[in-house]
């Protein structure tokens, strides 16, 4: 495959990307992350979301310890090439370390964030 798609990506000056991913069938959004140019070409070749985690210094396949991979049904850029769009399946329902569909389960109602999502699985019984 060639490579130059990559090319045409506007990475951070870390070499990042930032990246949105939306479940296909609802159009829910369900996580936000971060690509470098290594996962991104991963994530195309497999057709499973490969992200960077900042915090871990590493690529991480998503759900690679939770099993709730995401499977990539199409990736988009924006019109400057600077934010990707993953249109995904979310295997198990579940995209949210802490056990929920989404990790934007905060709504903010006067002024308080409230958790509007309910857990859909313990994370001590995902993460053993």
């Amino acid at each position: 495959m060639n490579a130059n798609w990559l090319d045409e990506i506007k990475w951070t000056e870390d070499g990042l990307v930032p990246v949105i991913a939306q479940e296909a069938d609802s159009g829910d959004v369900v996580m936000f992350a971060w690509m470098s140019r290594e996962s991104l070409a991963l994530t195309a070749e497999k057709g499973e979301a490969v992200y960077f985690s900042r915090s871990r210094g590493k690529l991480w396949h998503k759900g690679e310890e939770s099993g709730h991979v995401q499977k990539v049904k199409s990736i988009r850029v924006d019109c400057d090439k600077d934010v990707v769009l993953l249109s995904i399946e979310q295997v198990g329902g579940i995209a949210c370390h802490t056990g929920r569909h989404s990790c934007f389960y905060h709504e903010l109602q006067g002024d308080e964030w409230v958790a509007v999502e309910p857990v859909l699985k313990d994370p001590k019984q995902i993460y053993k």
